[in-house]
């Protein structure tokens, strides 16, 4: 599985406002649902269960909250890079500037999975991170993420 096959690339924002963590799910759980037509409650609680769990800030900057949305038909991918990175309780302690929200039908086990590794394999190569702090719009930031992915395909 590519990011390509569930990533929104028209929902991709550059610099979205951070705050604090639960102000960021929130803006993630509002955009998700618009573009799902979704109930912004259910996302924003279903994301806030699996955090209770434990933090999906994974490092390097790098956050990839995810839950599983009743009604879903299909596993969606949403990328926001913050205009000033937020503390997210992340493994390494560091803070978070780059976001993944990723939803799944409540069905999805495996293919959840084989879509977490697939971001996962983006966000731990170093020079995607730095290509991806230094893109300044939406296109150029898709320009990386699919240069990601189509290096991973390789």
């Amino acid at each position: 599985m590519q990011l390509a096959d569930f990533l929104d690339f028209d929902a991709i924002k550059p610099a979205l406002p951070g705050g604090n963590k639960r102000a960021l799910l929130q803006q993630l759980a509002q955009i998700a649902a618009g573009r799902l037509l979704a109930d912004a409650g259910e996302i924003m609680s279903s994301v806030s269960e699996r955090e209770r769990l434990g933090s999906t800030g994974f490092g390097q900057g790098v956050a990839i909250p995810h839950g599983k949305i009743e009604g879903l038909n299909r596993i969606y991918c949403l990328f926001v890079r913050l205009a000033e990175p937020v503390d997210y309780k992340s493994i390494d302690g560091q803070k978070v500037d780059l976001v993944f929200l990723l939803l799944s039908p409540p069905d999805a086990g495996a293919e959840h999975l084989k879509a977490l590794a697939a971001i996962s394999r983006v966000t731990r190569h170093a020079p995607t991170l730095e290509k991806m702090r230094g893109a300044r719009s939406r296109d150029a930031l898709a320009a990386v993420l699919l240069g990601a992915d189509e290096r991973d395909a390789a």
